[in-house]
């Protein structure tokens, strides 16, 4: 896999002289601030355009502190400068999950209200976009959108959390997030769609979504260097996982439960790749496979023989914690069936 990932640790730790960090916090922070700890930014959008308008730093980190964000207008992130593997576009919550404190109470809580544009199958908006190689997204939580769903036969308004365009763009990792949909209140169509190479998808929750993450498309009709791993996908009402152009040969899927799903594997209609699945568990789903055709297409049923599936699990019953007190919330219980894969938000399970 020809992608690096920045560690952990590096993340988390202080920015160097060649760096650039800023602070955003919603209760505290105003947009004039310098963006410091002690003076944040209040939203997403600003320490995107501060972002954007640095060229001379190596690398960007956006650090958001607990809270609620809605975002109006898209945070669009496109600096013309070269992020690398070491020195990245990091967008990270102030406390991550894996760090004894921390709770879900302290996830930044990111809502997707922008305009909504309209296209071929109805009306569609981005929360975050990444247009830039070599991106973190890490530690935060995302909902649904607040517009009611059908806009007509065939017509349909939806929102994407993280969102990236650019075909020939590679490396984006997204790492210990969470996404929350309601099919009747906060739709979220797709959790994370992506074009391009190297998308990464690590130990992240998609709770009642429609669809939990889509490898899109890529320059020259092949997308490669693309993983998912110790992920939980529990309840969604058209997919777990839909590949369009991605490669079957170097693609990453292990440590994965997709439970209570209406499809487990989508891909586009006519789709010849193959892929392993490993060490995975896909259980109380309708569909093992499926073609499909677009943000309104239908569905047709397949067979499963284009994935090889090595040391799974394809029964049992997944009981996940919905006490919203508890750290574990929209977790596997311990010791339950399928709790023994490590999908899920903490890395040290």
């Amino acid at each position: 896999m020809k992608t690096v990932f920045l560690p952990l640790l590096l993340a988390c730790a202080a920015i160097p002289s060649t760096g650039q960090q800023l602070f955003v916090n919603a209760a505290s922070g105003v947009d004039t601030n310098s963006g410091a700890r002690e003076s944040p930014l209040r939203t997403l959008s600003e320490a995107a355009r501060r972002v954007n308008a640095d060229t001379t730093s190596k690398m960007s980190e956006v650090v958001v502190a607990p809270g609620l964000y809605v975002l109006s207008q898209t945070a669009l992130f496109q600096n013309s400068k070269q992020y690398t593997a070491t020195d990245r576009l990091i967008i990270r919550a102030e406390t991550p999950p894996d760090d004894p404190s921390w709770h879900p109470q302290l996830m930044p809580t990111i809502v997707t209200a922008v305009p909504l544009v309209a296209d071929d199958a109805g009306e569609a908006g981005s929360g975050i976009r990444i247009e830039v190689s070599h991106a973190t997204i890490q530690g935060l939580r995302f909902t649904g959108g607040l517009d009611y769903f059908y806009k007509g036969p065939k017509q349909i308004r939806r929102t994407y959390p993280i969102w990236r365009g650019g075909n020939d763009l590679d490396d984006l990792l997204v790492k210990q997030c969470v996404f929350i949909g309601d099919e009747q209140v906060m739709p979220l169509h797709v959790g994370v769609i992506a074009n391009g190479n190297g998308l990464a998808i690590e130990h992240d929750v998609f709770y009642n979504v429609r669809n939990a993450v889509v490898f899109w498309k890529a320059e020259g009709g092949t997308s490669h260097g693309n993983a998912m791993r110790n992920c939980l996908v529990y309840g969604a009402s058209m997919s777990g996982i839909w590949t369009v152009q991605t490669d079957g040969d170097d693609f990453d899927f292990r440590n994965n439960v997709i439970a209570n799903s209406r499809v487990v594997w989508m891909r586009e209609r006519g789709g010849t790749r193959h892929y392993k699945a490993v060490s995975s568990m896909f259980a109380g789903d309708e569909n093992l496979a499926a073609y499909g055709a677009g943000a309104t297409g239908s569905i047709t049923q397949t067979d499963s023989n284009f994935l090889s599936l090595q040391d799974m699990r394809l029964e049992g019953k997944v009981d996940l914690v919905m006490d919203r007190g508890e750290r574990d919330y929209l977790h596997i219980r311990k010791g339950s069936t399928g709790s023994e894969v490590g999908a899920g938000l903490f890395t040290n399970n």
